[in-house]
């Protein structure tokens, strides 16, 4: 059980923000940004799962941060597989941080939420909301629109328009 006793304890605040990534956009960055107010150390992890079939590699993801988030103290990226609150355990995370954009997101985050709790009743889930102007914004559309020749300058990083622009060209 989590006790305020327990959170006074730990002596650095690590927040893990999971995620796919594929390919990270400004509504990522701007939850990055808001975690990183509250945390001494925020761990963003490429999520490894294998119902999924990324555009991306995971280096390539990760590349895609680094370049996205390069000079930002207090920020590790990484990869992980497996459960998320496992890799939280192992890597000292006493916070998840998911991003919420819209109501829709919110029922399927609480339900990952509660399960993670039912693990780890000491690792909790933070929710955080991006900009407004980002509450649209998801990696599949990035992807679409880029896919059917679109300029998503403005909702991703440079490095990232430039990555996309090179995959689908």
């Amino acid at each position: 059980m989590i006790t305020i006793g327990n959170l006074m304890n730990k002596n650095e605040k690590v927040l893990l923000y999971p995620g796919t990534f594929d390919p990270i956009t400004l509504g990522h960055l701007d939850i990055v940004k808001r975690a990183l107010l509250l945390a001494d150390k925020l761990i963003v992890a490429v999520a490894i799962n294998p119902n999924k079939e990324p555009l991306f590699s995971t280096e390539e993801r990760m590349e895609m941060i680094r370049g996205a988030t390069s000079g930002i103290d207090k920020l590790e990226i990484t990869s992980y597989d497996g459960l998320t609150v496992h890799f939280a355990e192992k890597v000292g995370a006493g916070f998840i941080v998911r991003g919420l954009r819209a109501i829709s997101d919110f029922e399927m985050e609480f339900q990952m939420a509660l399960a993670n709790r039912r693990l780890n009743d000491d690792i909790d889930t933070i929710f955080l909301m991006p900009s407004q102007e980002y509450t649209y914004l998801n990696s599949s559309l990035v992807r679409e629109i880029v896919r059917l020749g679109g300029n998503v300058e403005g909702i991703v990083p440079p490095n990232v328009s430039e990555m996309l622009r090179k995959k689908f060209s």
